[in-house]
Formats: C-alpha cells, sequence, structure tokens
C-alpha cells in the first residue's frame, strides 16, 4: 500500500507542477467569463444597430394586408400589386431577406403561402414570419365567427401552479420543477465531460511511460497493478483539485461579468418596465409586492434543495464513475503505443458513458422517477450521469445505496480486468494489438 501512495504522490504532484496544469487551472476560469461576456456585448451591440430585413409582399388574396403599418423591429414590409413571376425577378434584382407570396386561401386551411429567399434564412427568422401570418389568420377567424378579441383575450388565464412536495409523515416542502431539471442538466454534463477528459489524460499518461520506457524501470520495484491503481487515483486527486478551483472561479467571475452588463431575469425585467408604466402609487406596490413575493418563492424552492447531499454524491460519482472508465482507458493505453492506436478501442469503452449522456434528455429530466431513469441509475456504467442528474428530483436512500454499492462493485471489477491486461500489455511493444490479442493478456496466469 505503501508503494501505491507513492505513485499517487508522483502522479500528482508531477502534473500539478506543470505549467500546463497552472495555466489551464487559471485561464480556463478567465476565458469563461471573457467569453461569456464578449458574447453578451456583441449579441446587445448587435441587436441595437440591427436593422429590420425587408420583405416584399404580393398579397393575391387580399386579407393580410402586409404594408408599412404592419412593419416590426424584425421585419420592414413593402406590398407589390404585379404578376407573380415579374414579382421574382423584381426581388431577384435587390438585396432584400425575402419575398412572400400569399395566393388565395381559405382561413380554415391556410396552404399555398411560399416564401423566396436568396440565401438559407435562419430557422428563427422563418419562425418569427410565421408568428406574424398566424397571428393574421386568428384574427381573420375570429371576424368570420364574430368573436370580440378583447373577450377571447380575457378568457386566457395563466396558471402558475405552486408545486409542494407532500411526505409520507405530512411534512410539505416547496418545489420547483424548473431549477431541478436545470441542476440535474448541469450536474449530468459535468459528469460526462470529465469523466471523459480525465479517461483519456490517463490513458494518454500510461502510453507515454510505455513508448519512453520508464514504465521498465518503475515495474521492477513496484506491481504493474499497483502502478495503474496509483496513476488512476493520483491523476483523480490532480482532476478533483482542478475542478473545484474552476468552480469556485467561475462561479466568481461569471457572476461578475453578469453583474457588469447589469443583467437580471426575464421575469424582473418585465416587472420592472411594467413598473415604469404605471403612475398609480398603489398599483406599484402591488407590483413591487408581487416581485418580491416572486423572489421569497425562489429563495425557498433554492432553500428546499438538499444541496450537501447533492455535492457529497455529486463528488462520490464523479470519482466513482472516473475510476471505473480510468481502469478501462488504462487498460487500453498499456495495450497501444500511440493516441491513433487507441482510437478502435476508445469508442466501444465510451458507448455506456454516450448512452448515460443521452440517457440523461430522454428519460432522465424528462420522467425521473420512471422504470428507464431507475435502470440508467442503477447500472454502474450509466449511474455517474444519470444519478447526478437524477438526486436532485428525490432519490429513495435504499436505490441510492444499491446504486453507490453496484458503482463500487463496478469499479473493482473494472479495476481487476484492466489490471490482469495492464499487467502484460504495458511490458508488450512492436505487437499488433487488437481485441482477440487483449482478451488472450487478460486469459494468462499470472
Amino acid at each position: 500500500m505503501n508503494k501505491v501512495w507513492l505513485i499517487i504522490q508522483r502522479e500528482f504532484l508531477i502534473r500539478v507542477r506543470k505549467r500546463s496544469f497552472l495555466i489551464a487551472t487559471i485561464l480556463v476560469p478567465l476565458l469563461v467569463p471573457t467569453i461569456l461576456g464578449g458574447l453578451i456585448y456583441i449579441a446587445v451591440k448587435e441587436a441595437d444597430s440591427a436593422k429590420p430585413d425587408k420583405v416584399m409582399v404580393l398579397d393575391e388574396s387580399g386579407q393580410f394586408n402586409l404594408d408599412s403599418t404592419k412593419n416590426t423591429k424584425r421585419f420592414h414590409f413593402m406590398p407589390l400589386q404585379i404578376p407573380l413571376e415579374q414579382a421574382k425577378k423584381v426581388y431577384n434584382e435587390t438585396k432584400d431577406f425575402a419575398f412572400l407570396y400569399v395566393p388565395q386561401f381559405d382561413i380554415n386551411k391556410p396552404e399555398g403561402l411560399v416564401i423566396y429567399t436568396q440565401e438559407n434564412p435562419s430557422i428563427e427568422k422563418i419562425g418569427d414570419l410565421e408568428s406574424i401570418l398566424q397571428d393574421r389568420v386568428r384574427d381573420l377567424k375570429l371576424q368570420e365567427y364574430k368573436i370580440d378579441k378583447e373577450v377571447l383575450k380575457n378568457l386566457k388565464t395563466k396558471i402558475n401552479l405552486k408545486q409542494i412536495n407532500l411526505s409520507k409523515s405530512g411534512e410539505e416542502k416547496s418545489s420547483n420543477s424548473g431549477i431541478l431539471y436545470g441542476l440535474g442538466f448541469a450536474l449530468g454534463i459535468m459528469i460526462y465531460i470529465f469523466v471523459l477528459v480525465y479517461g483519456i489524460q490517463i490513458m494518454q499518461g500510461v502510453i507515454d511511460e510505455k513508448t519512453s520506457k520508464v514504465v521498465e524501470v518503475i515495474v521492477s520495484s513496484v506491481k504493474p497493478f499497483q502502478l495503474m491503481l496509483g496513476k488512476i487515483i493520483g491523476i483523480a486527486g490532480v482532476g478533483v483539485l482542478q475542478f473545484l478551483i474552476w468552480i469556485v472561479l467561475i462561479t466568481f467571475l461569471s457572476s461578475s461579468v453578469l453583474g457588469y452588463f447589469g443583467l437580471k431575469m426575464p421575469q424582473k425585467q418585465a416587472m420592472e418596465q411594467v413598473a415604469k408604466k404605471i403612475q398609480d402609487e398603489e398599483v406599484k406596490q402591488a407590483v413591487q409586492q408581487q416581485q418580491n413575493m416572486q423572489v421569497n418563492e425562489l429563495l425557498n424552492n433554492l432553500g428546499e434543495i438538499p444541496f450537501a447531499k447533492i455535492a457529497f454524491v455529486f463528488v462520490f460519482y464523479f470519482l466513482g464513475g472516473y475510476l471505473l472508465y480510468g481502469a478501462l482507458f488504462a487498460a487500453v493505453g498499456s495495450a497501444v503505443e500511440s493516441m491513433q492506436e487507441s482510437q478502435q478501442f476508445q469508442f466501444p469503452i465510451t458507448i455506456p458513458l454516450l448512452i448515460g449522456y443521452f440517457g440523461l434528455f430522454m428519460f432522465v429530466l424528462r420522467d425521473p422517477h420512471g422504470p428507464v431513469s431507475f435502470w440508467l441509475s442503477i447500472i454502474p456504467f450509466t449511474s455517474p450521469v444519470a444519478m447526478v442528474g437524477l438526486i436532485a428530483y428525490g432519490v429513495a436512500d435504499w436505490q441510492l445505496a444499491l446504486s453507490m454499492f453496484l458503482l463500487i462493485g463496478g469499479f473493482l471489477f473494472t479495476t481487476w480486468v484492466a489490471g490482469r491486461i495492464y499487467r502484460v500489455g504495458i511490458l508488450m511493444t512492436g505487437t499488433k494489438v487488437n481485441w482477440k490479442v487483449m482478451v488472450k493478456w487478460f486469459m494468462l496466469r499470472e
């Protein structure tokens, strides 16, 4: 055990003392807020300086009336009163955004509307234009059915369900699915990225030592299995340290950047805009009171989230997932002599991790208490991503314990399998390796 500890120290200190580690640890937290601030600045400037897109309109139906009175911040409409083919030629001689053709149509089944463009437009612009047309068709239907707009508007009522979790003992706790979704999304993505990145680092480190012949000196003093285990745990320590530094710096710097630009939640911005237009002091107070209630509700929802438990689970599955996949990456690194050779083995290893990643969006976050989410959170190869996405929604203690137990068992199993391949592969050079050869190494007796 003392030899394993020495290898852990060696792997940890070698990487922490590297200039690349210091640069990456400090530079990445600086880059993220810088990029975020730069993109926000560009987006704000672009929005302020953007000119509306010109859209020529040939409305043979005469029902849309898209003229200058219908202009929006996004579109400037220019009606045409010429035949279709001639209108196409006129449009082609300009640099306008689009030419919209509206034939005679049935408002109950509006078909035949065409938009001509010289370049492929963005889905956002097409969506905005479709929204304008849909609103106009809706107005036409209201007129035909003699329904008053204001009456229809008053019929629409927004319902905001207050979420309360009721326990078996009758205890009530406030909840918010939006917050839980965002938390599960962020944690699951981080686990996926870090397990993959640091797993590849292990493989690269093993390949480097094997090709430089340093490993031949090391294994004369320690067993190959001890070397592999020490390398995996040592790099894990580097990853945890770097991760903690990134979290602290990125959180602080990103908050500072957002504060500098004066960005606020959309709901808060809307409430402030309404308040500016209201002169009645009593109404202003009511708006302010509603705003305070929203903030208090958000804080209450955040207060009900067990962040300490989530942090513990995150660290456990980060380490467990890393150790499980790290052992497999170490085995591959010991079998090959370059990163190019390792590519044929990397994909099969990462398939379960990819299943967990896609399962996070398709099942876990959509139906956190469904059967597929349960099995994804239990199977060791997918649980690191699935469970951290699930934990914020609440997981039964027995389910969490079973998942952790199986993850530990999965790590021990993959370490045992990888160790049997590692002990042979780390000293083998000049051998063409495939899956059959690796199975042969695994089957060799001590």
